[in-house]
């Protein structure tokens, strides 16, 4: 078998599942989990119109944030934390060892400290330099400091 390497500057979802699909065969061979559990809580107005809330997978036992938003209107009202005390709460139910999310530093890495998040990778200059990305995580199964 010849094989080559062709660029590809728009890619289309086939090729992305083209390339998933013996990743997730691998993976699953050597984990024995397959699949992605998806997960919305949604903050609705008084019309039913979705004005933000989170989105997370859950995959393995763990439950992954994607995204977080509130709406201007309610920050600081205990939204947020309302959203992901729902999301651990699911996590939990659903056998979880813990959450992990990644943040900028201009979004809400403080706000994830507070819940009991903590950082385990961090890319500078990132999305542009004087930023930085936030890898953090809140494993169930550890005692926060203000616990012990």
């Amino acid at each position: 078998m010849n094989l080559r390497v062709e660029i590809k500057e728009a890619p289309q979802e086939a090729d992305y599942q083209a390339i998933l699909a013996p990743l997730s065969e691998y993976n699953q061979a050597h984990t024995g989990r397959v699949g992605v559990e998806k997960i919305a809580l949604l903050i609705q107005d008084e019309t039913g119109n979705s004005q933000g809330g989170l989105y997370a997978k859950i995959s393995g036992q763990w439950l992954f944030v994607e995204l977080l938003v509130v709406p201007e209107i309610a920050r600081g009202q205990g939204m947020g934390s309302k959203l992901m005390s729902m999301a651990e709460t699911l996590a939990r139910k659903k056998g979880c060892q813990g959450i992990w999310l990644d943040t900028f530093s201009f979004q809400a890495p403080d706000f994830y400290l507070r819940l009991g998040f903590s950082i385990f990778g961090e890319l500078k200059d990132y999305p542009v330099a004087g930023h930085d990305r936030f890898f953090m995580q809140k494993r169930f199964d550890v005692l926060s400091s203000d616990k012990l």
